[in-house]
C-alpha cells in the first residue's frame, strides 16, 4: 500500500478538523467533507478548504470536498471520486454532527422543538449509515478498511437533548451490527467515545469549566485522530471490530498522548460504561 486514504465527514471545524489534521500528520491522503466551503457557515468559522490546507501542512495531502450529507446523491458522488482517484479507501470517520447548538443548558424534551429529532436522527445518524454503505462498497472488495463512528458518553449518560443521546446510542449499535456482518471480509467497524473536547465552540465560550469539567482536562480535537491512526497501524486491529472504545482508554492501550503530551482521563466511572450500551 502506498497512499493511505481516509475520509472524514463534517470536517470543517471541531473534532472533524482535528481528526483530519492528525491523520495528515500520519501521512494520510485525507478527503474532508462538509457544507462550509469558501465561506464559513458557522459563527466560529472553519471551512473544508482550511482543513484540507492544514492536513497538507501537517505532512499529508488534504482534499476538500463540498458535500451535503443529507443528499444521498452528493454522498455517492463523494465516494465515487475517492475510488476513481485512489482506487481504495482505508478509513472512514463518521464524525458529522447535525444538531442544535443550544443543547446546553438542557431543556426537557417536551419543551424543545420537534426539529431536534430531524437534525440529530434523520440527518446526522442517517448520514453515518449512508456513508458506511458507500464506504463498505469500496472496502469489502479490497479486503480491508475501517469504518469508525465518533460517539460520546451521551450514548449512556443522559446529557444535552434526548435526540442527541439516541443518535449516539444509534452510532454505537450501528458499528456493532455492521461489524457482525463485516466479520471475515477484512473490513471492520468500531465506535469511539470522546470525552469533553476543546473545540473552537468550547474555547469561544470563554469558560474555564463546562458541565463541571475543568477545561484543562479536555481532549484536543486531534486526540481521536491520533488514536484512529494507531488502531489502523495495529497488526492485530481486527480485535477491535465491533468494539465501542473510550478514547482515553484506547490511547493508553496504544501508547498515544494528546498534542500537549498529556493523557486525558477516562470518564468511565463518572459518565458510563460502553460495555452496557
Amino acid at each position: 500500500m502506498t497512499d493511505r486514504v481516509a475520509l472524514v465527514t463534517g470536517a470543517s471545524r471541531g473534532v472533524g478538523k482535528g481528526i483530519a489534521v492528525a491523520l495528515g500528520g500520519a501521512g494520510y491522503v485525507v478527503y474532508v467533507s462538509g457544507r462550509s466551503s469558501g465561506v464559513p457557515t458557522d459563527p466560529v468559522g472553519g471551512t473544508i478548504e482550511e482543513t484540507a490546507a492544514a492536513v497538507t501542512a501537517r505532512g499529508g495531502h488534504g482534499v476538500a470536498m463540498a458535500c451535503d450529507h443529507a443528499d444521498d446523491a452528493q454522498v455517492q458522488s463523494l465516494f465515487e471520486r475517492v475510488a476513481a482517484e485512489h482506487g481504495r479507501l482505508d478509513l472512514l470517520v463518521n464524525n458529522l454532527f447535525a444538531g442544535p447548538y443550544d443543547i446546553v443548558p438542557e431543556l426537557p424534551f417536551w419543551e424543545r422543538s420537534l426539529s431536534d429529532w430531524e437534525v440529530s436522527i434523520d440527518v446526522a445518524l442517517r448520514a453515518h449509515f449512508v456513508a458506511s454503505v458507500y464506504a463498505a462498497r469500496v472496502m469489502v472488495p479490497q479486503g480491508s478498511g475501517i469504518i469508525a463512528n465518533i460517539s460520546s458518553f451521551g450514548s449512556r449518560n443522559p446529557m444535552f437533548s434526548v435526540p442527541y443521546g439516541i443518535s449516539k446510542a444509534g452510532a454505537d449499535k450501528m458499528a456493532r451490527h455492521m461489524a457482525a456482518q463485516l466479520a471475515g471480509t477484512g473490513v471492520m467497524a468500531l465506535c469511539l467515545w470522546l470525552g469533553p473536547v476543546r473545540t473552537e465552540r468550547v474555547l469561544s465560550s470563554g469558560a474555564d469549566s463546562i458541565e463541571g469539567f475543568d477545561l484543562s482536562t479536555f481532549e484536543s480535537p486531534e486526540f481521536p485522530g491520533r488514536i484512529l491512526a494507531a488502531i489502523a497501524d495495529d497488526p492485530d486491529k481486527a480485535r477491535q471490530n465491533g468494539q465501542v472504545l473510550i478514547a482515553a482508554e484506547a490511547a493508553v492501550q496504544y501508547g498515544v498522548v494528546d498534542v500537549d503530551g498529556s493523557s486525558p482521563p477516562s470518564l468511565r466511572t463518572v459518565l458510563g460504561n460502553p460495555e452496557l450500551s
